[in-house]
């Protein structure tokens, strides 16, 4: 069962809140300042798992008193570390099967950044990209300045550009991968199975959000958002007769002590929560470089109760 995988190779779930909170923030934690990765330039080109991307952001907006927030209008870290983790064919969600190629992936809070979408589309059947609408413009050219990155990882693997230099087009291969962007606002929006957008696909895999907890106000909304996208594999049945159930993924910057614990009282009230273990993370997100990933799964899972 691939439920049983996974939690197998989790360990022991988190007991207590508190305790775990302690034990990430009383470490040495490197210093990420805010954790941009350059809020001044409009463009960053970047390398990550052995692909060149050319990532489109907005400094004039991150700097803008725009009501709703700003956050996702520049690139943070965690992206290129988590999103080379989560796309690479060993990790425990591929080991375990809880992902494979035949999965469709949610991402709650992307910003203005698809890369976490882009290396892990390829290796997935559907990946939907979500945020606020104020971002949506920047999403759709990063995706089509990054579009060869779907041809899948072997044919993406070896890109290299120089400045100037176009790299050549190629139509996507069939099968390997989808991805799209669709607006959705944790305070307003209703989560429901059209979120899917395909007729085979009625619910989700798994959830990602990446780097989303930075301020109180959004726990709720957040955490709500998190738990109805996973529901939906519940209620349409999938969930049921040993297939796996939906898992979130939540990987973020230890900031602020009192944020992370807000947090994590009110997931651990919706989901059972594990911290991936640092032996099955890459350097780049284990628990003392400032960064962390914890994996959830909601409660009342058929069978969750007996492991």
């Amino acid at each position: 069962m691939k439920l049983k995988s996974l939690i197998s190779r989790l360990g022991g779930r988190i007991q207590s809140v508190q305790e775990e909170t302690f034990d990430l923030f009383a470490q040495e934690l490197p210093s990420h300042n805010l954790g941009f990765v350059d809020s001044k330039s409009p463009v960053l080109e970047l390398s990550i798992a052995g692909r060149d991307l050319t990532i489109h952001q907005s400094p004039s907006v991150l700097a803008s008193n725009r009501a709703g927030g700003t956050t996702g209008a520049v690139l943070w870290k965690i992206t290129p570390a988590f999103a080379e983790w989560v796309s690479a064919p060993d990790n425990i969600l591929f080991a375990s099967g809880a992902l494979s190629e035949g999965s469709a992936v949610i991402e709650l809070g992307c910003g203005i950044s698809p890369i976490v979408g882009l290396l892990l589309a390829p290796r997935v059947s559907h990946y939907v990209l979500t945020d606020q609408p104020y971002v949506a413009r920047l999403v759709e050219q990063n995706l089509a300045a990054n579009k060869d990155l779907l041809q899948g990882p072997g044919r993406a693997a070896s890109r290299r550009r120089s400045r100037g230099t176009r790299a050549p087009e190629r139509k996507p291969a069939a099968g390997t991968g989808r991805i799209a962007f669709v607006p959705v606002d944790w305070e307003r929006d209703e989560v429901t199975p059209t979120l899917a957008g395909a007729v085979a696909a009625r619910s989700f895999d798994a959830v990602i959000a990446c780097d989303c907890i930075y301020n109180e106000a959004l726990i709720d909304p957040l955490v709500q958002t998190c738990a109805d996208t996973c529901r939906l594999r519940a209620d349409d049945g999938s969930g049921s007769g040993g297939a796996s159930p939906c898992v979130c993924v939540v990987a973020q910057q230890l900031r602020d002590h009192d944020v992370f614990e807000g947090w994590l009282v009110r997931f651990a009230e919706s989901f059972d929560v594990w911290r991936v273990p640092d032996s099955c993370l890459p350097e780049t997100l284990r628990s003392n470089s400032g960064f962390v990933v914890h994996i959830g799964i909601l409660k009342g899972t058929v069978g969750l109760d007996q492991m």
